[in-house]
């Protein structure tokens, strides 16, 4: 018999509802949490990713590798969630990479973890693609420092998530997406609520099917992860969905822009040796050229590699580059064409 399995729990006498002190008898001690658990009322007001699941009301008595396993079967199931929203993903990424076209800026909002997330994904955007700090925007409850320290109380302040949405002076070209596990908390809701009132176009993002969220935004992805694990951890599966979601949202949205060329980040910003280093690999092999070659179109376009790969594939100079590149909305595969080489 598989004791680690968490599809065999319920046969083992590890499992969560079957732990307790060793001189209780097995039966005695499942009959009592079956009790406990049924006498716990009904709460039809708790989200799913809030609930207690019975099962896991002993998860503390499990050996470390058994609570491992657990975690990592629950976590196995997140993905599955999430490509059952693809389609609506992509209607968000196509949407949001229109308004970008135009000059329009992508916002996140949320509170804790969600918040934390939607910062971090838009703190990634400039280096990884180039972009101005100012084009992916990431809105927490409690601001900045709550990125690093618990404002937990800021999440329940509609007026604060007015505020912050306020002060970016949205507009029909931008985009806010509100994140929350739950659906509910009043800082993503009223965020969305603020932009959609600027005339932005709203995405929700939740975890949960039905949410405040998703009616009170024009677009929803609502990734059903269940309960988690330790009951109301939304850090947990919750947190990644989303950020699975928002890894989607940015990079298929930066795709669609031209800010990569196949699978390669030319619009990296070279700021330190780690990424000098990326950028001469990711020129050498868009253009096959020697390390020579790469390092002399590098320096002659100040480090920018994707300029570096029209110099060396269109056979260019550096101002030549730049010029077809901005004709070309800065999309290389366009530039290339326009210099004659696509």
């Amino acid at each position: 018999m598989d004791h680690d399995h968490p599809s065999n729990a319920g046969r083992s006498h590890d499992h969560p509802n079957n732990a307790g002190p060793s001189h209780d008898h097995p039966d005695q001690r499942r009959k009592q949490n079956r009790n406990q658990n049924q006498s716990r009322p009904s709460r039809p007001d708790v989200p799913p990713t809030e609930t207690v699941r019975p099962e896991w009301a002993a998860i503390d008595a499990l050996s470390t590798l058994e609570l491992l396993r657990l975690m990592n079967a629950e976590d196995r199931t997140v993905p599955a969630a999430v490509a059952g929203q693809l389609e609506r993903i992509a209607v968000v990424v196509d949407a949001v990479a229109a308004r970008m076209t135009r000059g329009g800026r992508l916002v996140y909002a949320g509170a804790g973890t969600a918040g934390r997330l939607g910062v971090l994904d838009a703190a990634e955007c400039p280096p990884t693609f180039g972009t101005d700090p100012a084009l992916v925007v990431g809105l927490i409850a409690g601001g900045l420092p709550a990125v690093t320290a618990a404002a937990e109380g800021a999440e329940d302040s509609p007026d604060l998530a007015a505020a912050d949405v306020a002060a970016l002076a949205l507009t029909p070209a931008d985009t806010l997406v509100g994140v929350s596990a739950s659906g509910r908390t009043p800082y993503a809701v009223a965020a969305v609520r603020a932009a959609r009132a600027a005339g932005a176009l709203t995405v929700a993002l939740a975890c949960n099917r039905g949410s405040a969220l998703a009616a009170a935004a024009e677009l929803a992805v609502e990734v059903e992860v269940g309960p988690e694990v330790l009951a109301g951890s939304t850090r947990l599966k919750a947190g990644t969905a989303q950020k699975l979601v928002l890894n989607m949202l940015s990079t298929a949205a930066m795709v669609r822009l031209g800010r990569t060329y196949g699978n390669l980040m030319v619009d990296v910003r070279a700021t330190n040796a780690k990424l000098r280093d990326r950028a001469r690999r990711i020129v050498a092999e868009a253009t096959g050229a020697e390390d020579a070659a790469v390092r002399a179109a590098l320096t002659a376009t100040g480090g920018r590699a994707k300029n570096a790969v029209l110099v060396l594939l269109a056979d260019v100079d550096a101002p030549t580059a730049a010029r077809l590149l901005d004709t070309a909305g800065g999309r290389l595969r366009d530039a290339l064409r326009a210099g004659g080489h696509g």
